[in-house]
């Protein structure tokens, strides 16, 4: 008996006999087991630094510890050893190479951060394991709570992850360093281990029961207050427990209970007496702040009583002394409660004045401070001396370190608008007595945490860069910041009064608080318990305590008891301050529209159940404001809330719909999304449904949007927020009948959306667009059209993007290349999926994933991560930036893939009917587009479907008259009076033109009849000057076969997605791809009044296609490939009723004091007012700008940014906005941006740059588009860097809601779609710009009819094709030229003049003078080749040159040379420069031995017969030509010279060449002799690019060309 008792009492009570803790068989590829199951060793730890994954044996106990002990390290790899516990089981488990690849069920601790199936959920936390040794031990613990716990050398490291199921396994991975561990033990931890995490729970409960206590102690002093103010009678007063507001008895009769709103009244007013009271008593009159348990003279009822106010006397202590404090109660004068301020169950006062001393244990601010601090209000305020002169040597500490749980809190005061940067706040472990302050707090480099910005400062180095969704910078007057370090080390800040969460996990345990008052931050003030949290929360107290029924909903009173009105959704009688209720609850509406644009929040009367919608229709609106109707659900009851002036400025608890994006807490989180709201009409209905899996979605006219949010909390209340347009609106309830609309339902446009339930039309079609769920490296932007992958030189993978819906039977999925980087291997993969987006698991790379997945890799074809296939017809490793690729699922299931709209073959049969399209950007690949993001796909192009923007149908006139010309291909065959036309065979020679030529802004549209779906291509259409009556007669046999190849006369061409001219590619990406019309759709083509071709689909205008259009063209179309059959559908009547007739720039249709009232339909039925609207600038601008001249100019004052500025109207459709840039500094580097916002300016912060703008902004900045700060587009229009002074800018929207850029009146092509409307153009005045002013009129376009002088554009455009009929001038009109100050060409001048030519060679009219670099060219809208001849040939401007005109000699057959001779270059040396113009022409040997060579009379390339007059066998030089400055500007040719700038004292390279009108006949074309394998120029074949002449006087010199490096 007594060794069995012995036995008993060693085993811990309540628990069986512990087993020796065991790892699992099952491991990792690269893991060996010994010791029983108890050691693991990862092999090969020098050439492997994964696989090394174990498992517990078996599923750990709640309490129990699986502790393991560090073995070996080595220090080849990063990373060390992962812990954590998994729901999986060992024994069915497919082991990943990693911990982090485990999923369905997974925590693991890695280095410091904590993950859930991958993905992290806790950025710092506990000890970084990858700094432990060998020897150390680590363990991890499923608590009885289902918390998650680390323990490192047997210390708990707190909570790591809550809410884990009851059967889990522990996990070690063996990974990076750590290659063997063993199993220590497995049970619960010591007594004394966990004694340490009791005591801290209690401390914190204690804490909240003080918190609880002292909000009671609150609503007793307000009690008070409010009978002292006549508010309540002593009688009505309640008596409130020392205990919980839910115990407060209620002695006040039911008569006598008030309303919600006079119970607001009654406690809001209270309220401000009591703080009122409070603030004087910590003022002048002395009284103190309010204090605990025991008070002082509570008999006294007077306001002016010194002694009197709830403790706020002098309190009696233990010794029996007064205490000259403000309240001190309760037994200890010592604060516990981890507040200064005055508690209720112990703490200390609130530190005001008595007698003229204050508290120690207050927390103020410390004596020694920065030089520039000034101390005042009892060293409770701080401020900064000279805040317009001085930004830094502001910083301040606390008088004393800061006690575990204390909450130091400060209020911004004061705020300049001088400097960037603001407020730094954080803790440091510095003495302030012994600190010599530094400037700025970051810079010490010990001891100091700073929230600077939104991120985290340790020792002065950022260690999170995003750490809370509030920025310091954007903090107002009045605001609150704190901090807070809890018991357990970690760091909270809070902004006004909001938790931020873990700033740094483990912070020192003395640390004092400091406040940097750095940039714009000027004073502040510490304040004890009187933020706005606190007053929110004593205030619901108060409200909870009175009527325990507020803020759930009410049956409205009536005399018969109504069943369901308790159910009905209505709205809250608590509104915003504009706003008004009627209708039983059922309306909300702003009865001052016109008057205040915000404070419009209206809230539901009470929670949405799951699956519930709620929805409302919009009754009116007013076309005053910009921005509209906001939806969604906040976490706040009504009853309780303080309303905002928008919804979207709550911070807490929150999820909007606004214009077309999602905010959660007043942050975007998804840009694009859904149905613009802004754009939205009276009768419109938008809704939204919280799902019972915590999804949020949304409805506009009923159509669901998708997913907006996850993880939405149960119990949330719909929020709308009538705001800037939105005017009225009526919930949408099925049990009663909906009032109708006002009369006045809008003082705008009347007409509804497409998809309104009381319009017409309905459903709509949606295109095809990325998924907004995308992989962890992946954005997406433009609307869902653009996917790039972030980091994209540090990071390869995590970027796979899917289509938002599945593809239709024959529908084309399609991307564009735009950016890709030669740091990886590897690119792009391209596939389907069966899996829908919302169920994906978005891995690694898409390989990864084991079912239902089809994916083109390289050259492999892959299904479920198997390659099933190699060697298909395409390698996706080859595609460079700008190829294209696209995935189609056919009717019968196979899977094809095209190459630049190529079909590649069949890759896999035998897929499911529902497949999403799949891209991975991997690898190289860094950024793609969606080729046809500008309109709707296959299927979505039918009449039937109705797109978003709801396009008018052009219906023609009865009685067809536009007809086709008896001239076609050899294959078509007319039909009905030349209304039809028919390819009767093959797949080609389907031409036919338009029966005469097209007027001016006359459509010519045909409607799809027949389809073949055995071919590939489709229908070509443009515009040419070919003029049928010239053509053979029929059948052409000899005629072009596809309308690419046609090249006798210029043609301007669709192909696709690409715009060409004369089968040259001038333009990718345009429009809707033709490849994918069917029958039904309608294809038309116009020529402008502005030169322009544009091209429309189903009657929506896909913007300029081509510019300088000739005048007299026809229209041009191919019946080619899948395209057999078309009719005529167009009139030669011009419907401007139904047409979109763009503006005019030339001086002809703006002619000053001139008024064009003809209305014009927009393309929403929107009216458009074709007089611009007079623009002036905002007052609100960046803090740089000043303006004058009436707000038309704007100038930037210093430094080089901060120059951001706005219109002050709103920028309407078809209204062009021009301003001309004033004064340029060349000081600095970069120019101006420009751009429009899609929400109203009155909300703009404006930051320092227009590139911070990340919410509905388009920005043109140098060649490149952004929106919201993303770029989704390159090499568009001029280089705004490069326009000199006198430039005119300008920006106009079309009726397609497509942006334009115009420069000095030429239009750069639509920049940007789906503007939203009304839009504010800005502009940005960065670095050398430094003043704009807007234009009040047009500046003619070039080729309009300003003058009589032409340019070189317009020479060529129609004239040159035909040999030059009349005298041309080769050079810009001088009020549009932009070379006037183009310093690339003053640098050329400069080397001209370097090299003391005559002056006399040269034409005495600089205006000659063109230059041809990037920006001036694209500035004169310069096309890249041309035509000039008697027969014409192809020349190429010399982009990158500067060409000084030469003055032409008398005897020179001017008009001959200039009319029918050819464009030729000839590169030379500069030591040949000089003779050669002393003859006039080029001579036979001339000093440059690389641009003449001799040849015998009887030899080489054709030369056999001797000159007449010429000796037998005498060499006779030839001298070398090219069409193109890329053969002969090469350096074998053209020598490059070195010289310096005598302006800049830089040194540079130089090259020179000709440019020569050439005779034809006297030249022979031939290949190039240098050996190039490269195409030199994508115009001229390398076999045709070099011309040879021997003749004397068969050039002439035209002009000096000089390229400088």
């Amino acid at each position: 008996m007594t060794s069995l008792s012995q036995t008993i009492s060693v085993v811990k009570p309540g628990r069986p006999l512990m087993m020796a803790a065991e790892l699992h068989p099952r491991s990792g590829k690269l893991i060996g087991l010994s010791n029983s199951n108890r050691t693991a060793r990862r092999n090969q730890p020098v050439q492997e630094f994964n696989h090394g994954l174990v498992l517990s044996k078996e599923p750990l106990k709640d309490r129990d510890v699986f502790t393991v002990r560090i073995d070996k390290k080595v220090n080849l790899w990063s990373g060390s050893i992962e812990i954590g516990v998994t729901t999986l089981d060992p024994a069915l488990l497919d082991f990943p190479s990693s911990a982090t690849g485990l999923k369905g069920g997974s925590w693991i601790v890695s280095g410091c951060s904590v993950l859930r199936d991958g993905r992290s959920v806790l950025e710092e936390y506990g000890r970084d394991l990858d700094q432990l040794s060998e020897g150390d031990r680590v363990g991890i613990q499923r608590s009885s709570h289902g918390e998650l716990h680390l323990w490192v050398n047997g210390q708990d490291c707190g909570a790591a992850a809550s809410g884990l199921p009851s059967k889990l396994w522990a996990v070690v991975d063996l990974y990076g360093k750590c290659t063997q561990v063993t199993v220590v033990s497995c049970e619960p931890p010591s007594p004394s281990a966990e004694r340490e995490t009791v005591v801290r729970d209690e401390v914190d409960e204690e804490e909240e029961e003080e918190e609880e206590v002292q909000e009671d102690a609150g609503i007793t002093a307000l009690m008070n207050v409010a009978a002292m103010n006549g508010v309540m009678t002593g009688d009505e007063v309640p008596e409130l427990s020392c205990s919980r507001p839910d115990k407060f008895p209620n002695n006040l009769e039911p008569e006598a209970v008030l309303t919600e709103h006079q119970l607001f009244d009654v406690f809001n007013n209270a309220i401000v007496s009591f703080y009122r009271a409070e603030d004087e008593g910590g003022g002048e009159d002395g009284n103190g702040g309010t204090g605990g348990g025991a008070t002082g003279n509570n008999s006294s009822s007077s306001r002016n009583d010194t002694r009197s106010g709830g403790g706020g006397g002098a309190a009696s202590n233990d010794n029996g002394t007064e205490t000259p404090s403000g309240g001190t109660g309760g037994d200890d004068a010592g604060n516990t409660s981890g507040s200064p301020a005055g508690t209720a169950g112990g703490g200390t006062g609130s530190g005001t004045v008595m007698g003229g001393l204050t508290t120690n244990d207050a927390l103020l601010f410390h004596e020694k401070c920065g030089t520039l601090i000034k101390l005042s209000n009892n060293n409770k305020t701080a401020e900064r001396r000279r805040p317009l002169d001085e930004f830094n040597n502001g910083v301040v500490m606390t008088n004393r370190p800061l006690r575990h749980n204390e909450m130091f809190e400060i209020r911004i005061d004061k705020l300049v608008d001088k400097w960037s940067g603001s407020i730094e706040i954080g803790v440091t472990t510095h003495i302030p007595n012994n600190l010599d302050y530094p400037a700025t707090m970051t810079n010490l480099r010990s001891g100091t945490i700073m929230m600077s910005g939104c991120g985290i400062l340790t020792n002065g180095k950022g260690t999170r860069r995003e750490y809370c969704e509030f920025s310091l910078d954007e903090l107002q007057e009045g605001d609150h910041i704190g901090l807070m370090r809890k018991a357990s080390g970690a760091l909270h800040f809070y902004i006004n009064g909001i938790d931020q969460g873990v700033a740094a996990a483990q912070t020192p345990g003395v640390v004092y608080g400091v406040v940097d008052l750095y940039g714009m931050a000027v004073k502040v003030t510490i304040v004890h318990n009187h933020n706005h949290s606190d007053r929110l929360r004593r205030n619901n107290a108060i409200m909870r305590a009175l009527s325990p029924d507020v803020g759930r909903p009410r049956p409205a009173l009536s005399l018969t008891p109504d069943t369901e009105a308790h159910d009905r959704l209505l709205f809250h009688p608590n509104c915003g301050q504009k706003a008004a209720i009627i209708s039983d609850g059922r309306t909300a509406l702003r009865p001052h529209a016109t008057d205040d644009f915000n404070h419009g929040v209206v809230l539901s009367s009470r929670p949405l159940r799951s699956n519930e919608v709620f929805q409302v229709r919009i009754d009116k609106m007013v076309d005053k404001w910009a921005g509209s109707i906001e939806i969604g659900v906040t976490t706040h009851n009504p009853a309780y809330l303080q309303l905002p002036s928008t919804m979207t400025n709550l911070r807490s608890g929150t999820w909007m719909m606004t214009g077309n994006g999602v905010m959660h807490n007043g942050t975007t989180i998804l840009d694009e999304y859904g149905h613009n709201l802004d754009r939205l009409k009276a009768g419109d209905t938008v809704g939204v449904v919280r799902k019972e899996d915590g999804s949020l979605h949304f409805f506009v006219n009923g159509v669901a949007q998708g997913p907006a949010a996850w993880n939405v909390p149960p119990s949330v209340y719909a929020v709308v927020d009538l705001y800037g347009q939105a005017a009225q609106a009526t919930i949408m309830d099925d049990m009663v009948d909906l009032p109708p609309l006002p009369e006045d339902a809008s003082e705008g446009p009347t007409a509804m959306s497409p998809g309104s339930p009381c319009s017409v039309a309905g459903g709509s079609a949606t295109d095809l667009r990325f998924h907004h769920l995308h992989g962890t490296n992946a954005i997406i932007t433009n609307g869902g059209r653009t996917a790039l992958r972030q980091n994209c030189r540090s990071e390869f993978n995590d970027a796979i993007v899917i289509s938002n819906r599945c593809l239709r039977d024959g529908e084309l999925f399609e991307i564009i290349i735009q950016k890709m980087v030669d740091r990886w291997s590897g690119s792009i993969e391209a596939g389907v999926t069966a899996i829908r987006p919302e169920e994906l698991e978005f891995p690694n790379t898409m390989t990864d994933i084991d079912y239902d997945t089809w994916m083109l890799s390289g050259t492999a074809i892959m299904q479920d991560g198997n390659t099933m296939r190699n060697n298909y017809g395409c390698d996706l490793d080859s595609l460079t930036s700008g190829s294209r690729i696209g995935m189609m699922r056919s009717a019968t299931g196979d899977l094809h893939y095209y190459i630049n709209g190529v079909d590649q073959g069949i890759a896999c049969s035998g897929l499911p009917p529902e497949v999403f399209a799949v891209i991975d950007l991997y690898g190289q690949c860094v950024q793609v587009s969606i080729t046809s993001s500008s309109g709707p796909l296959d299927n979505s192009l039918c009449t039937s479907n109705i797109t978003e923007k709801s396009f008018p149908i052009h219906s023609p006139v009865a009685g067809v008259a536009h007809r086709l010309h008896s001239k076609h291909g050899k294959n078509v065959v007319l039909l009905g009076e030349g209304c039809q036309a028919v390819r009767a065979g093959g797949y080609a020679h389907g031409i036919v033109f338009s029966a005469k030529e097209l007027k001016v802004d006359e459509l010519f549209e045909v409607r799809i009849d027949e389809v073949d779906e055995q071919w590939c291509g489709s229908l070509h259409v443009g515009l040419t000057t070919l003029p049928p009556p010239e053509l053979p007669s029929c059948p052409l046999s000899g005629f072009s076969p596809s309308l690419p190849q046609l090249r006798t006369k210029v043609t301007w061409l669709l192909c696709g997605l690409e715009v060409r001219r004369n089968g040259v590619l001038q333009r990718q990406n345009y429009g809707c791809s033709l490849d994918r019309l069917t029958v039904g759709n309608r294809v038309g083509v116009k020529r402008c009044s502005d030169d322009t071709m544009h091209i429309f689909i189903d009657g929506e205008d896909m913007g300029p296609a081509a510019t300088a259009v000739a005048k007299n063209v026809y229209a041009v179309l191919d019946l080619y490939g899948r395209i057999t059959a078309v009719s005529i559908v167009s009139s030669t009547m011009l419907e401007d009723v139904d047409s979109v007739k763009a503006v005019s720039l030339s001086s002809e249709s703006c002619s000053e004091g001139e008024d064009d009232n003809t209305p014009v339909r927009e393309a929403e039925g929107e009216p458009c007012a074709l007089v611009p609207t007079a623009m002036a600038f905002l007052e609100n601008h960046g803090k740089n700008i000043q303006l004058s001249n009436q707000n038309l100019t704007a100038a930037r004052v210093s430094s080089y940014n901060q120059g951001l500025l706005v219109t002050a109207q709103p920028l309407a459709q078809q209204q062009l906005f021009q301003f001309k840039i004033d004064r340029l500094n060349p000081s600095w580097t970069s120019s101006l941006a420009l751009g429009v916002i899609g929400h109203s300016p009155d909300r703009l912060n404006f930051p320092s740059t227009a590139c911070c703008l990340k919410r509905s902004a388009w920005l043109l900045q140098r060649d490149s588009i952004f929106h919201n700060s993303l770029k989704i587009c390159e090499n568009y229009g001029p280089n705004l860097d490069t326009c000199p002074e006198g430039t005119v800018l300008g920006l106009l929207v079309d009726a397609n809601s497509c942006l334009h850029l115009y420069v000095n009146g030429i239009d750069q092509g639509v920049a940007a779609q789906d503007i939203p409307s009304p839009c504010y153009p800005f502009i940005d005045l960065y670095g050398q710009c430094e003043q704009v002013t807007i234009v009040t009129n047009n500046v003619p376009a070039v080729g309009g009819e300003a003058g009589d002088t032409r340019c070189q554009g317009d020479m060529e455009k129609a004239d040159m094709v035909d040999g030059i009929k009349e005298s041309v001038c080769w050079t810009p009109p001088p009020d549009v030229n932009p070379n006037k100050s183009c310093e690339y060409q003053a640098l050329c001048a400069r080397f001209k003049d370097l090299l003391t030519l005559p002056d006399g060679y040269f034409n005495e009219d600089a205006k000659y003078n063109l230059c041809y670099c990037e920006s001036c060219h694209k500035l004169r809208g310069d096309e890249a080749y041309y035509k000039r001849g008697e027969p014409p040939r192809d020349y190429a401007l010399p982009f990158g040159w500067c060409c000084f005109a030469l003055r032409i000699k008398p005897h020179c057959e001017v008009s001959n040379a200039l009319k029918k001779w050819h464009i030729a270059y000839h590169g030379t040396s500069v030591g040949s420069l000089r003779r050669t113009l002393d003859h006039s022409q080029l001579l036979p040997g001339t000093s440059s031995i690389f641009s003449v060579s001799l040849a015998k009379a009887e030899g080489l390339d054709g030369y056999s017969d001797p000159e007449e007059n010429s000796v037998p066998g005498r060499e006779v030089p030839r001298v070398r030509l090219s069409p193109t400055m890329r053969y002969s500007g090469l350096e074998i040719f053209a020598p490059k010279a070195q010289f310096r700038d005598p302006r800049s004292h830089r040194c540079h390279q130089a090259q020179v060449g000709f440019q020569v009108c050439v005779r034809p006949g006297s030249y022979k074309v031939g290949p190039q002799t240098l050996g190039h394998s490269e195409p030199l120029d994508p115009r001229f074949s390398n076999s045709e690019i070099e011309w040879m002449t021997k003749e004397q006087g068969g050039t002439l010199l035209y002009g000096l060309l000089v390229r400088v490096e």
